[in-house]
């Protein structure tokens, strides 16, 4: 059974969170924490994780970087659970590994429909073989990427956005077609942060940055070519 761990220190939210959860099927437990929530992960590690933002001891923030930057733990999926609305918070989440997000006030109807659509994309069957283009390897099951054999640390939306170029090599994709395909198309932010994580990505490729091509007044592509 799907082990779901929430992270909420409302009580009334987390008891309503934890009631539909069991309605649909799924095991849930709850921590109001995010030291708590730490030792969950280490010691139980459930499939999905269900963060509020705004925890009393440190931001759910915090603990999302510490979860990606796990190398055990860096593939849990993680929904942050936010009052916060501005299109800046979202980014932020976004950029520090969040799966998704999820804006309070929220019905238990999206709750669940978007979890379902996360595990769907984390099921053992979508899981890819080892994808690999010029020096650039990608490990789907580390969640991790190589040049010329040796590892290198690339962030959580890049990683993403890579993934997604070596699955489809020498494509143009526009930027509203990567924010509905890397990102997710219930996901509202502006285009530009597309550009801002392709920058990081070539940063991070270094001298393999070529590979990334801007294709003027369209958008990006991997070249294997």
């Amino acid at each position: 059974m799907t082990t779901i761990l929430i992270v909420e220190d409302e009580p009334s939210i987390a008891e309503l969170i934890a009631f539909t959860l069991k309605e649909a099927g799924w095991s849930s437990f709850v921590v109001s924490t995010a030291a708590a929530a730490w030792d969950f992960v280490q010691h139980r590690a459930p499939q999905l994780v269900l963060l509020d933002w705004m925890l009393p001891d440190r931001s759910g923030l915090h603990l999302l970087s510490r979860i990606r930057a796990d190398r055990q733990l860096q593939q849990m999926s993680v929904i942050m659970l936010t009052a916060k609305s501005m299109e800046e918070d979202k980014i932020a989440g976004l950029d520090n590994g969040a799966d998704d997000y999820i804006t309070k006030p929220f019905s238990p109807r999206e709750l669940t429909a978007r979890i379902k659509a996360l595990l769907r994309r984390k099921s053992p069957e979508h899981a890819q073989e080892i994808m690999s283009a010029g020096p650039i390897t990608l490990d789907p099951a580390s969640c991790s990427v190589s040049l010329s054999g040796g590892k290198i640390d690339i962030g959580h939306a890049e990683y993403k956005l890579l993934k997604f170029f070596l699955a489809h090599p020498d494509r143009v994709f526009s930027r509203s077609q990567l924010l509905d395909r890397v990102w997710g198309d219930h996901v509202v932010i502006e285009e530009r942060t597309v550009d801002v994580h392709v920058l990081r990505l070539r940063k991070a490729l270094r001298d393999a940055e070529h590979l990334i091509k801007t294709v003027r007044s369209v958008g990006y592509m991997l070249s294997t070519r």
